[in-house]
């Protein structure tokens, strides 16, 4: 029996051994997933994100305490900082969700940015096909969501969250431009602190003043004190909301289309690159290379030259 048909019949075990092959680029992890497609694009997913020390941990924490109750099957996908020694997850996320972890109806991964600036790797793609089809109801994504770039999970989350606090000063200034645009729904966590109604007001104005994605949705501002769980069910009664919503006003058919694009092209790129480089061989790379050092080529020509090669023999 296949990984594929082992995860449709429910084992976790077999889904851990996938995401590991596809987070390692095993040759065997497409196949799998290639059996797995369709029976994804049933589950919620929910995209988390906002500056480090926010409580995005916290508030992912009391979201699944949240859908646990709600007798839902939650995937979390945790994306941490890369490890600048082992290259891997410093699963500091993990460690604060470790309560749900002996919950049969929690699955957990964590992975490392690796560093893609947009904040999410491609095996957090090819997790959430995975947990979609083990049968997961809600699939949460927290990002490691470090400035306004971090904006890769506008295209991986039919719903988005962009948690705040209080007291980061010029902090929305520097995130207008990116970060904050895609949030469906803004949570002020550490609520309690000095600060929360300017941050709220700081908030309106830019909604007002803004372009929203959808005109039917305006995005709310909850307020939460994530370490108490104050607040955590305003902000699920919203995410239920929007979820309601995309799904009526047809708005998730036009994430869904977005994000087959991205991954389309994602996994064109790379298929791309990867075939590219087995034909060339290294040691043509390397002579190419050193052709650029010397001035004798330019990197651009060079790139055009393999690109024009590649097709030609393709035809």
């Amino acid at each position: 029996m296949s990984l594929a048909d082992e995860i449709l019949q429910g084992n976790v075990r077999a889904a851990a051994r996938l995401m590991r092959d596809v987070e390692d680029g095993a040759p065997s992890a497409p196949e799998e997933l290639k059996k797995l497609y369709p029976f994804t694009g049933n589950a919620h997913i929910i995209g988390v994100t906002g500056a480090p020390g926010v409580g995005k941990s916290t508030v992912v924490d009391k979201m699944v305490e949240f859908l646990r109750k709600d007798s839902k099957d939650v995937g979390v996908i945790a994306i941490d900082p890369t490890s600048p020694f082992g290259g891997g997850a410093l699963l500091g996320d993990r460690i604060r969700m470790q309560r749900h972890t002996a919950d049969p109806g929690v699955f957990m991964r964590s992975y490392a940015t690796r560093g893609h600036l947009g904040g999410l790797s491609r095996a957090t793609y090819d997790t959430v096909k995975v947990m979609e089809a083990l049968g997961k109801d809600v699939i949460l994504i927290e990002t490691v969501g470090v400035g306004q770039d971090e904006v890769d999970i506008l295209h991986a989350a039919d719903t988005c969250i962009v948690i705040l606090v209080p007291g980061l000063g010029d902090h929305i200034q520097t995130m207008k431009g990116g970060l904050l645009e895609i949030a469906d729904i803004y949570v002020i966590n550490k609520s309690s602190r000095n600060g929360a109604d300017e941050l709220a007001a700081d908030l309106t104005f830019m909604l007002e003043m803004g372009t929203q994605r959808s005109s039917r949705w305006i995005p709310p501002i909850c307020r939460t004190e994530a370490s108490t769980g104050e607040g955590v069910t305003g902000v699920m009664d919203a995410v239920q909301r929007h979820w309601g919503l995309i799904q009526e006003a047809g708005l998730r058919e036009q994430r869904e289309r977005q994000r087959a694009r991205t991954d389309f092209l994602e996994i064109l790129n790379s298929s791309l690159i990867r075939e590219a480089m087995h034909r060339l061989g290294q040691r043509t790379v390397d002579r190419i290379v050193e052709t650029i050092v010397a001035r004798e080529h330019d990197p651009y020509s060079a790139a055009e030259d393999v690109i024009r090669n590649f097709f030609k023999k393709a035809r």
